[in-house]
């Protein structure tokens, strides 16, 4: 058994590292209310834009917008990975990690064998990990999730567009995890380039007006709004992993905190064992001594 020097010693870091994570939890709980406010706003703009797009998708084999829907053989892929800069926040890393390795010995393999995948890594501690995997990492981005703004969310988003039309990449694929509520993360991968058609419903199709007047034209409106769409797909990505790693982090510091609890209560139980045993101890022997002085 360990003395109960030992023990108050586990005690006094015990409660140390419970004060930390239960401030943690609170900093995590303040940071996740700002973060889901921001997702939540962001989404009706995200779905509003994806109508606007359905509407006009009726021009899409314009030859100036053909770059962006014309599918290619599938040679060179960009995967954005999206993860955080620091740790303690669960699984919420390493679920991103396990699906971009997925991806890439699965869906991707052929393309991952030639080295034609790169990561764009978003979060430094999917781009640590992936690096030292060898994997040939995209950094430019890495600490964007340090101040994210819109601003940089975009400049991303035009980087990734230029990448595309440039031949640079032939597919682009977001991986992230999608935001539902402060214990629940969606991991997420999807294709944003080459943009896909929404496929019209009929129900769709009959409560939708098709006598617009469009100024200056749909073509136009199109070459400006499908790179504005794709940029706001990645705002809205990027958005969503903050809220759901303040989720993760949250939810981890509180069972961390739960479990802290736990141990001291059996360390307590330990060292009053060990002190009820010492002070036995120390009664046998007065009481051995006086009855070897008695005799």
């Amino acid at each position: 058994m360990p003395s109960q020097k030992e023990i108050r010693s586990r005690i006094s870091s015990t409660i140390s590292t419970q004060q930390i994570t239960k401030a943690m939890k609170l900093v995590s709980a303040t940071k996740l209310r700002k973060a889901s406010d921001a997702i939540v706003r962001m989404r009706p703009y995200a779905e509003k834009l994806k109508g606007i797009m359905a509407n006009l998708q009726d021009s899409i084999d314009d030859p100036q917008l053909a770059v962006y829907f014309q599918p290619r053989k599938v040679k060179k892929v960009l995967i954005v990975v999206i993860s955080s800069d620091r740790g303690l926040c669960g699984a919420f890393n390493s679920n991103v990690i396990k699906r971009t390795r997925l991806i890439l010995t699965e869906k991707y393999a052929e393309q991952t064998k030639a080295g034609n995948v790169t990561l764009l890594c978003i979060g430094k501690k999917g781009g640590e990990f992936l690096s030292r995997l060898k994997y040939t990492v995209d950094s430019t981005y890495m600490q964007a999730l340090t101040v994210l703004d819109a601003e940089k969310a975009f400049e991303i988003g035009e980087h990734i567009l230029q990448s595309f039309r440039d031949g640079s990449h032939d597919q682009v694929e977001l991986v992230f995890n999608q935001f539902k509520n402060a214990a629940t993360q969606i991991l997420t991968n999807e294709v944003i380039l080459p943009v896909i058609p929404q496929v019209k419903t009929a129900t769709a199709n009959a409560g939708r007006l098709n006598d617009y007047i469009f100024e200056p034209n749909k073509v136009q409106i199109l070459q400006d709004l499908i790179p504005r769409s794709v940029k706001t797909q990645v705002y809205r990505a990027m958005l969503d992993s903050l809220a759901s790693e303040h989720g993760a982090r949250m939810v981890a510091m509180d069972k961390a905190t739960e479990n802290a609890g736990e141990l001291l209560f059996s360390l307590r139980l330990a060292y009053n064992q060990a002190r009820q045993a010492a002070i036995t101890r120390e009664i046998s022997e007065i009481v051995g001594g006086v009855a070897a002085l008695e005799g």
